[in-house]
């Protein structure tokens, strides 16, 4: 079954981006050998730098499972993922993930992730984003509001 979700990543990455207004990448998310999610790269589509494909199939089977969780569930990707799709793996709980391409094919076609892998190793002040503390006296007092909320839902 893993060949055939792949391939299904694959054709979503060739079908969307054969017209040049879409990044070649697809993704699929499945539960259960049933597909609940689906995304190809709409970042030029979209005007949103965070519509990666990944993202996209993310949010996808959130919205069709109703939840933010996704436990049991395994994601397929035309590519290796960046590091903020990788983040939003981890923040959906996804335990386990195929890819085809590498970053390094990525790269070659362009698509270069290896600044941002090095930048996220950086000190904030050090990165090409500046990055500036401020004071956080109200920013904690809202933590603390969080952690004496019963009905808070930790996620």
């Amino acid at each position: 079954m893993h060949n055939t979700y792949m391939k299904r990543a694959v054709t979503l990455a060739a079908t969307h981006s054969l017209h040049g207004d879409n990044g070649p990448f697809g993704a699929v998310v499945v539960r259960r050998g049933e597909v609940v999610g689906e995304g190809w790269n709409r970042v030029v589509e979209s005007r949103d730098p965070t519509a990666h494909a990944e993202i996209v199939a993310i949010r996808e089977a959130c919205q069709h499972l109703g939840s933010n969780v996704l436990e049991d569930c395994v994601l397929y990707s035309s590519c290796e993922p960046c590091p903020m799709c990788l983040a939003a793996m981890y923040w959906a709980r996804i335990p386990e993930f195929y890819f085809a391409c590498t970053r390094e094919d990525a790269r070659n076609a362009g698509f270069d992730d290896d600044m941002l892998y090095r930048q996220i190793q950086l000190p904030p002040a050090d990165r090409m984003i500046k990055a500036h503390k401020m004071p956080a006296d109200e920013a904690l007092r809202v933590f603390d509001q969080w952690i004496k909320n019963p009905n808070r839902i930790p996620y």
